[in-house]
């Protein structure tokens, strides 16, 4: 019996009647505890007499409630009616079946291209998780509003019998599961194999669609006759006629897609629905007879003779004398176009919709972030009107994602903003969300992909609120959706190596591979390759790409640091080329002027002795082949002397020890000599992820910023050279500077993605309830204990100059000391966290020199 509206089906109100069919009745219905409305197919109660029909049922329908793609409808819900008959709850569309789309005759090549890359990328999501339609037709198509195709009925398509006696070429589906001697699907788009009642797989839906694409391009179907008898005849023995006697416009790749599809033997068709969406990929540019390459060399481009392999970008200055070797067994040479003059340090840059712009944030001549769009062809950009503003990404319908009001994530070395949205064309951003460090737009460009800081841990989320992914203490970055909308990618770091990796929309993470400096990733316009940058041990830079099997190969290498920022549809691709590094500001006691005492590109001071005449430094640029490594410098300007590779931490207080750690793989803890002696390994007792260490006054214990296995980070305590560490905090804690009072009794550290400080007694014990917020302490970093061991040293963080003040640890007052800042301020971009002696007469601070970064598009890199 029809439901009347205002009647009501378990929670949801039937609001009206939307179809009918042998498959059951469709109504439109409210589901008032989420305010929206939904469609419920309400199949026939015959189903709940047949115990085994049922289950197969539930079952199926919540396999296709696990689907989260744009293509596919999403099921929402099942139950029962007071009849028992089942009915299953899903999305409400608005729109039109494909079928009645068709009504008028063949799409033109350009729309059933756009519908059939619809249709595969939903397949191939289905199928991966072993999912197979089995009844793909016109019906089960849906075209929304707004041009999306939604695939319709997933899972139920092995729930009706073939009606018996039936002539009609479109017969009802079949059900039954994939058993041999069981006819399944609707004849006229089945595959041979299910018309001869043998097992379906995802091939069966390829064949479907390759069915389904004919005759979108042609207004005719592929297979038909006077009779069903007829009908089954044609798919097992006959071929349609080609596509060109019925349109000329179709291209001869389109027709070998169509023709692969539709092949009787399984084997000879596509075996997956991902190679299907490459192939009409590889088409969708080329679908006239007289389309032209879609590789052309922009206007103005340099090109190069394959001899050389080359193309020459500028060090400095901006001409083009750099030079990049590329593989030998390219088939083209690259070309590279300069496409920013201006003097300072670029943000993110992204390609427009069209592929015919760039939008990008820059800091140029030492001015604060801003958002600016200009045209690939010209030198001119325009802000946008976003300042102290970086961009995430843009969305298919030019939407920007922003990162404004940047906020710095303390213990993952990411930044972190507020993530907002707003039109490219301007107004005020919308903003959505804190302490987000990552943001991509899906394919559609209505969802947001992030990555966020919660609880001590970094998680990627899709949609926002979704947790597909989460770390225990590591760094996610350089996140990009798949062009199907159905894998993230993202770069996780840890230590000195980073990953680069994949995880599905179930949250199914696989790991492609592991290298020690890249900076960025994108998908190739395929969708079957991840590209990133990867810098070398001397300066140089290289391109690569990894398949989801993990196979690599190197696509560019360059004597230059390359940053990769974007890939367009057609393959061109967004590089930056970097330049710059980082120096020390030294003032001993007494000195009226800083001193440089950096030492070669990249030099970071990590301590200061109590008299402020050693300075322990890390250099971690090129110089130091990729790695990091330890130096310590007197501070009358004498050379350095390099004491190990890896990271230095502290000085010991008489200054003859250095705690140091170990390079990747390794990692581990060691105590290193400044003169004469051999080192001393620290056991770590299971602890894992090192992002700090810290000698006790007493050199007999060590504190430890780390985790265990698969666990957030914490505060340590552990004796010297072994012994079993033991917890002192809470999760997600740790710090900057020299967090040890000089009694050893106190440690102030912070909590991750958090801005107070914390007082930590180091023998109370975690949960002794002594540990507190420092008031007032929003936004400081720890420098080092003052000698009454009732004020801390701190510096504002992220503030150019550096502000020091002494901050009381007890009621966060705070008294002004110095200030600290480079004498050139214009080419100083970021000054970090000093080393400063106990008095503050004494510091060496390092500082992040700006950087000459300019972007090129580059065209040919395959």
């Amino acid at each position: 019996m029809p439901l009347l509206s205002g009647s009501r089906l378990g929670p949801y109100e039937i609001l009206s009647p939307l179809g009918a069919g042998g498959m059951g009745e469709v109504y439109r219905a409210k589901d008032a505890r989420l305010g929206r409305e939904v469609a419920i197919k309400v199949l026939p109660a015959s189903f709940s007499a047949d115990a085994d029909r049922l289950r197969r049922f539930e079952q199926e329908a919540r396999a296709a409630g696990i689907l989260n793609h744009p293509n596919i409808t999403a099921v929402y819900d099942i139950g029962s009616d007071e009849a028992g008959a089942p009915y299953v709850v899903t999305e409400l569309l608005e729109g039109e079946t494909l079928r009645s789309r068709m009504a008028g005759g063949a799409l033109s090549p350009r729309k059933s291209l756009e519908y059939a890359l619809q249709i595969a990328h939903g397949l191939a999501a289905a199928h991966e998780k072993g999912i197979v339609h089995r009844d793909l037709k016109p019906e089960n198509l849906f075209v929304t509003r707004d041009g999306r195709v939604k695939i319709l009925d997933f899972g139920l398509a092995k729930l009706t019998h073939t009606e018996e006696g039936s002539q009609v070429t479109n017969l009802p589906t079949a059900t039954a599961g994939t058993e041999p001697g069981v006819v399944l699907g609707t004849l006229g788009y089945m595959s041979p194999e299910q018309v001869r009642g043998r097992p379906a797989d995802a091939r069966s839906d390829i064949f479907s669609f390759g069915a389904i694409l004919y005759e979108m391009l042609s207004g005719k179907r592929a297979f038909h006759g006077d009779s069903a008898a007829d009908t089954m005849s044609a798919i097992l023995r006959e071929d349609p006629p080609d596509l060109s006697v019925t349109n000329q416009n179709v291209s001869p790749g389109l027709e070998r897609v169509v023709r692969h599809c539709i092949e009787k033997n399984p084997e000879q068709r596509f075996h997956s629905a991902h190679d299907l969406a490459f192939d009409l990929e590889s088409v969708s540019g080329v679908s006239g007879p007289r389309a032209t390459s879609r590789m052309e060399a922009p206007r103005r481009s340099i090109k190069v003779p394959a001899a050389v392999a080359a193309a020459l970008l500028a060090i400095a200055g901006g001409v083009v004398v750099g030079h990049f070797g590329w593989r030998p067994a390219a088939p083209s040479s690259p070309t590279f176009r300069r496409l920013t003059f201006r003097r300072g340090n670029i943000g993110t840059a992204r390609f427009t919709p069209d592929g015919q712009r760039l939008v990008f944030a820059a800091a140029w001549e030492s001015n604060p972030l801003e958002v600016f769009w200009a045209p690939l062809d010209r030198p001119e950009s325009v802000p946008v009107g976003f300042r102290n503003a970086d961009i995430f990404g843009i969305s298919s319908a030019s939407e920007l994602a922003l990162s404004i009001r940047d906020m710095e994530l303390k213990g993952s070395g990411n930044a972190s903003g507020t993530l907002a949205r707003a039109p490219l064309g301007g107004g005020a951003p919308r903003e959505v969300l804190e302490f987000v460090n990552r943001a991509d737009w899906t394919p559609d460009g209505q969802g947001l992909a992030i990555v966020r800081a919660v609880g001590g841990s970094e998680r990627i989320e899709l949609p926002i609120g979704k947790v597909i992914y989460a770390t225990g203490t590591s760094s996610i970055y350089g996140l990009r959706i798949s062009p199907a909308g159905d894998r993230i990618a993202f770069l996780e770091s840890a230590g000195n190596l980073a990953t680069v990796n994949v995880v599905d929309l179930a949250g199914v993470k696989k790991t492609l591979t592991r290298l020690l400096r890249p900076n960025r990733l994108a998908w190739a316009p395929s969708g079957k390759e991840i590209w990133f940058d990867s810098k070398g041990s001397a300066g140089d830079s290289s391109l690569e790409a990894v398949d989801l099997a993990g196979k690599s190969r190197t696509l560019l290498r360059a004597p230059a640091n390359l940053i990769l920022h974007d890939v367009a549809k057609d393959g061109r691709v967004l590089v930056e080329r970097y330049a710059g590094g980082s120096g020390i500001l030294y003032r001993g006691p007494g000195g009226a002027a800083d001193r440089e005492l950096g030492w070669f590109d990249s030099s970071r001071a990590a301590d200061i002795s109590a008299d402020g005449g050693l300075i322990l430094f890390n250099e971690v640029g090129d110089a130091s082949g990729g790695q990091s490594a330890v130096y310590l410098r007197k501070s009358d300007g004498s050379p350095a002397v390099k004491l190990a590779d890896g990271t230095g931490f502290t000085l010991s207080g008489d200054g003859k020890v250095v705690l140091a750690q170990h390079p990747a793989p390794k990692e581990g803890l060691v105590l290193v000599p400044t003169g004469t002696g051999s080192s001393v390994e620290i056991e770590r007792a299971g602890l894992t992820n090192v992002t700090s260490a810290e000698l006790f006054p007493d050199g007999k214990r060590i504190l430890l910023a780390a985790s265990l296995p698969g666990k957030p980070r914490r505060l340590y305590v552990q004796a010297i050279p072994a012994g079993a560490p033991r917890v002192i905090s809470p999760d997600g804690f740790g710090w900057s500077g020299h967090p040890i009072s000089a009694d050893g009794k106190w440690v102030i550290a912070y909590r991750d993605w958090s801005e107070d400080l914390w007082l930590f007694p180091v023998d109370a014990g975690e949960g002794a309830g002594v540990a507190h917020a420092i008031p007032k302490s929003t936004k400081l970093d720890p420098v080092r204990w003052a000698p009454d061991g009732d004020h801390m040293l701190v510096s504002e963080s992220g503030s150019l100059p550096a502000r020091i003040q002494l901050l009381d640890v007890r009621t966060g007052a705070r008294t002004f000391v110095r200030e600290i800042a480079p004498a050139d301020t214009l080419n100083a971009i970021h000054i970090h966290t000093p080393a400063m002696t106990a008095d503050g007469n004494a510091y060496a601070c390092s500082y992040d020199r700006a950087a000459i970064s300019d972007l090129f598009l580059a065209s040919g890199i395959r």
